[in-house]
């Protein structure tokens, strides 16, 4: 077990409603989960939780069979990387410099590279498609450009665990699906996955398990076609939606218009 989180409770101060209440998640190797839920469910609380970026009221969280209070942040660093929702580059950082910055979780901020750096940068370039872009500058990057990159630089790290905060926020069609793509081929190979996402489809398309989020607590959690059922949705999304089952396993979330009923969805 790559990450064993129970019982998490997290209240941030002035507000009266736990961010987290009771929350239990699981993640193995070679396993992708993904959590989604409406704005303000917790999602992006429990990511924070489980790294250790936010404190605990109650709860605990082990990462490799270690709790997470004996992990340094430097070591915790080479077995986790994230990804964050949002960034900012105030200086004009090259796509290879970007990624290299990964590898400073192993090295120390002032140490220099050696050949087997060099060759982990090569090789996160390599995964994410981006090795022809490593001289261009960050701000010349398109949307799908930059989020690559930013992938990248997690895998420079060698992480086991590769955690994502809407990975695919601002991105089109194309670049959703590939993302996503990438990330399960990641998985594939070994890593562990976990994906916070307002995006319900690709979470039901990729995703080996769901934990459904609703203020702070967990209202569903396993397949998609057990955590993805139109009533759990329109409960928890106050929204009517359709599901239809994908020859794959995975599970399309379809939103109706106010009204609609489900005729004609599978």
């Amino acid at each position: 077990m790559i990450l064993d989180a129970r019982g998490l409770v997290v209240q941030y101060a002035g507000l009266q409603a736990r961010a987290l209440d009771g929350v239990d998640l699981a993640l193995r190797p070679g396993e992708l989960v993904a959590v989604v839920g409406p704005n303000g469910s917790g999602k992006t609380s429990l990511l924070r939780a489980v790294l250790g970026l936010v404190p605990l009221a109650a709860g605990q969280v082990a990462i490799s069979g270690r709790p997470l209070a004996q992990w340094s942040r430097s070591d915790l660093a080479q077995t986790a990387a994230l990804v964050p929702q949002r960034e900012d580059t105030p200086f004009s950082w090259t796509v290879d410099e970007m990624v290299g910055f990964g590898r400073y979780a192993r090295l120390g901020a002032l140490s220099s590279f050696g050949q087997a750096d060099r060759e982990a940068i090569d090789r996160a370039l390599s995964r994410c498609d981006v090795t022809t872009l490593r001289a261009r500058r960050l701000e010349t990057l398109s949307g799908g450009e930059w989020q690559r990159v930013r992938v990248a630089r997690a895998l420079a790290q060698e992480p086991r665990l590769l955690a994502l905060d809407e990975p695919t926020a601002s991105l089109d069609l194309g670049h959703e699906m590939a993302l996503f793509e990438l990330i399960r081929s990641l998985v594939a190979e070994g890593m562990a996955g976990l994906v916070i996402t307002h995006h319900l489809s690709l979470a039901g398309r990729f995703a080996d398990r769901l934990l459904l989020l609703d203020r702070g607590k967990v209202v569903a959690e396993g397949s998609p076609e057990t955590a993805l059922t139109p009533e759990l949705i329109e409960a928890v999304f106050q929204w009517p939606v359709a599901a239809i089952g994908l020859p794959d396993g995975g599970r399309e979330i379809v939103p109706l218009r106010s009204g609609e009923g489900r005729r004609g969805y599978s």
